[in-house]
């Protein structure tokens, strides 16, 4: 079976360059007057550095409307759980990188249930399980079992780890998994080289291939996006993605699809952003990609400030983070090194009475477990996991 990467060693990067400096005002009209229906060439117009300089204004109008059509005035809240910032890679963008001589923290079961009380508390039903990339630290039985530790406790559980095999997926899905978000990080290769200097990630075929594995494996959703500000050409970044996306929508249509657009923020042995992406460019980036696919779900992290995503709801946001932690028993208040600097250090109460005021619905769970096969036909061992876990004093409802 064929993966993404026969496709993109197919792909010319100065031609795609070249396509975002050729468009004219009548092929962004054309975009904008059949919403994006003309697919990846209306992609291309829509982010063009010409739409940015003249058709910011109705490309935004278009997408906030697509976005209400779709889903309303409804954002969805999730939390992420950091459980480990134990990495083998060397990123000189992450303050995990191996690299960094920072202290190196793996919860446990008990504190990972200590953490999960605090956010059940806030009313959290959705949580995203994060660890860096060390596959005898946080290998994949370390992660199945926090899944199953959880899924008692919550309806929607995601991860964002090392890439693993379909087989691998498999498993976690049948424990509960929901989601998996893979950032390529970018596309571009030469920049991918320069920025991933040891360790497992330094493959880019085996990273690029990864949402290929999960669509083999069934996964409910996978979730794309490129770190911005690791490579110049970032239109060319986002236009991969995009590509990228178009082709396991084809592949795997099954399946559901969430982008993000993480921006590089300040970090433990920090590099220095190639090329600085303005507020007026995440904009444009955000309504291009509602309107080249109008089902997309949209995240916003935390990594931005409170006032921005508050302006950005409207344009096609779908999902945000609140209360963000970044670093191994965070809420908890362990004093580890987070990842990145969090800029919305809004509280939950906080983000949610915003929500509320700004007529939003915030949407704390849209998936149930028992939809999951695991749980219509349950697995024993999950059975005495979920007893075990009911009886443990350290979790708290």
């Amino acid at each position: 079976m064929s993966n993404y990467s026969d496709v993109f060693s197919k792909l010319d990067w100065s031609s795609f360059n070249h396509s975002m400096d050729s468009v004219t005002r009548d092929k962004i009209a054309l975009a904008i007057n059949r919403e994006g229906r003309g697919g990846i060439d209306d992609f291309i117009s829509l982010l063009s550095p010409l739409a940015s300089m003249d058709y910011l204004e109705p490309i935004a109008r278009l997408s906030k409307h697509l976005t209400e059509k779709r889903f309303g005035k409804s954002i969805r809240l999730f939390a992420p759980m950091y459980l480990s910032n134990e990495c083998n890679n060397i990123c000189d963008y992450c303050g995990f990188s191996l690299g960094n001589d920072i202290p190196r923290k793996t919860l446990s079961e008990p504190e990972i249930l200590r953490e999960a009380g605090f956010l059940k508390k806030k009313g959290f039903d959705h949580v995203l399980l994060v660890t860096g990339e060390s596959s005898q630290k946080v290998g994949v039985n370390y992660i199945n079992d926090a899944i199953r530790s959880l899924r008692p406790h919550f309806s929607n559980i995601s991860i964002e780890v090392q890439p693993l095999s379909a087989g691998e997926y498999s498993k976690l899905k049948k424990s509960g998994l929901h989601a998996v978000l893979v950032y390529q990080e970018t596309y571009n290769l030469e920049s991918y080289a320069n920025h991933h200097l040891k360790g497992k990630k330094t493959n880019f075929e085996w990273r690029l291939n990864t949402p290929d594995r999960l669509g083999e494996a069934g996964i409910h959703k996978i979730g794309l996006g490129c770190l911005f500000g690791l490579t110049k050409d970032w239109r060319t970044d986002a236009f991969f993605a995009a590509h990228h996306m178009a082709y396991l929508q084809r592949k795997y249509w099954q399946t559901q699809y969430s982008m993000s657009f993480p921006r590089l923020r300040p970090c433990e042995g920090e590099v220095s952003p190639v090329v600085s992406l303005e507020d007026r460019d995440l904009v444009q980036l955000i309504c291009a990609f509602r309107i080249f696919n109008h089902e997309l779900e949209i995240s916003i992290s935390t990594r931005e400030s409170s006032a921005l995503r508050n302006n950005l709801l409207p344009l096609g946001v779908t999902t945000m983070s609140a209360g963000s932690k970044t670093n191994p028993g965070g809420y908890a208040d362990e004093d580890s090194l987070e990842q990145f600097e969090v800029s919305d250090d809004r509280s939950v109460d906080e983000i949610s009475t915003f929500l509320d005021s700004a007529g939003y619905d915030a949407v704390w769970k849209d998936w149930d477990k028992s939809y999951d096969e695991s749980s219509v036909i349950p697995d024993q061992n999950l059975n005495d996991s979920i007893d075990q876990n009911r009886k443990n004093p350290i979790f708290v409802n």
